[in-house]
């Protein structure tokens, strides 16, 4: 909705690069093991590991750092037993929250998440309990004032390389389509000069929940945020939309 900030909008604009540079690292390079581990060391046939190793070259991880990664994955080197599991649960008015968690301490990392969780006004759920709300899907985002093209054309080179939705926010384009048309399509805007200010594989809320209130909204950025910084957190995804005029309250 147009006046709405997102939690994927918002955590990009709030973003502490410098602060956060470390834990990108730790957490790129678990995705990698976890990836390679899962579907092997070919990027041309392992599309999740495809995804991880270029994520790992736009946040500037050398190349050592990467194959010494996927080496661990495969098992060719020592490290970390790392299990991978989603939690589901919720965070304050309601707002549905799914977890990617990549630990090597399932009892250590519950605890903690559970933690955070109930200092916010949150709660885990059971398994299931708001997955039905999201769907797996590619999302790009391009900024309006990024590209001298008009949303029509925008919105015809993404459908005809293949998008399945083009969504107009107040200050970007939105590109959703099937997790494995999202190169695709990607390279295709690239390649007509549209420039992509993000890509990735997402879980796409169907339906969301409006945060009115000042605490309400404040506590709900806190849990984001606090989660997004746990080692063993690789991605939160929320339902949750905030008026704009609320987010710049709460940044003033």
């Amino acid at each position: 909705m147009a006046g709405h900030s997102k939690w994927a909008n918002i955590k990009h604009r709030k973003a502490r690069v410098d602060a956060q540079k470390g834990k990108i690292f730790t957490k790129l390079s678990k995705e990698l093991m976890v990836a390679a581990r899962e579907g092997g060391g070919d990027i041309d046939t392992n599309f999740r590991l495809r995804l991880a190793v270029q994520k790992a070259r736009e946040e500037n991880i050398p190349n050592d750092n990467i194959s010494r990664a996927i080496k661990k994955g495969l098992g060719e080197l020592g490290g970390m037993k790392l299990e991978e599991f989603t939690y589901e649960g919720y965070g304050p008015s309601g707002a549905a929250l799914i977890l990617d968690i990549v630990t090597d301490n399932r009892n250590r990392t519950a605890g903690e998440i559970r933690n955070i969780l109930s200092r916010q006004g949150g709660n885990l759920g059971e398994a299931g309990c708001v997955a039905w709300m999201f769907k797996r899907q590619g999302y790009i985002e391009v900024e309006k004032n990024g590209t001298a093209m008009d949303e029509d054309e925008v919105m015809l080179m993404a459908l005809d390389a293949g998008a399945e939705d083009f969504r107009v926010e107040e200050n970007t384009f939105e590109v959703i389509t099937i997790p494995e048309e999202m190169e695709k399509v990607k390279e295709s805007l690239v390649d007509q000069g549209i420039e992509v200010k993000l890509s990735e594989i997402t879980m796409v809320p169907q339906s969301v929940v409006e945060i009115s209130g000042q605490e309400d909204a404040a506590r709900i950025i806190k849990l984001m945020e606090t989660l997004e910084d746990h080692d063993d957190v690789q991605n939160v995804y929320a339902n949750f939309e905030i008026p704009e005029e609320l987010m710049v309250s709460l940044e003033t």
